[in-house]
């Protein structure tokens, strides 16, 4: 098993999500972001504390090799990676970026309206787009203070 699936697998049988899983170029630090669809006013520390034992624990008897484990919340600017992300924040604003530009556009900030044959929708300043959903590099929410 890769260390992706051990994450994965540990932490989905705890009943969280991988949001996205991060490592420092050496791989000496690992950073893995967790959610919980259901649950009301997002992770908090005992959320982080529950993943971080358990993992730490898979990852020695795995034989994985690195220095510091950091377990978080994927945070109000959270990153947007799966086709199920772009359809679960319809109606978010985000900021989108893409690997290969689009009529000379690399960049598009707008209103998300998910996801339909592939391609994901927005509303962006100059009207509707659809941009092809392999094509995206990054995408993050806007975060919304009141």
């Amino acid at each position: 098993m890769d260390l992706i699936e051990i994450i994965e697998k540990t932490v989905v049988g705890l009943g969280f999500e991988v949001v996205d899983v991060e490592q420092s170029p050496r791989g000496r630090v690992l950073r893995v972001f967790i959610d919980k669809l259901d649950k009301a006013g997002g992770i908090d520390v005992d959320d982080c504390a529950l993943v971080s034992n358990q993992l730490s624990r898979v990852l020695a008897v795995e034989n994985v090799d690195y220095d510091r484990l950091e377990i978080s919340s994927p945070g109000l600017d959270r990153v947007l990676k799966k086709q199920a992300d772009f359809e679960r924040f319809a109606g978010s604003e985000i900021n989108l970026r893409l690997r290969l530009p689009m009529n000379g556009r690399r960049n598009f900030n707008g209103v998300l309206h998910g996801m339909r044959d592939g391609k994901v929708h927005l509303t962006i300043d100059t009207g509707e787009v659809e941009l092809e959903f392999g094509n995206i590099d990054k995408a993050r929410l806007v975060p919304k203070f009141d």
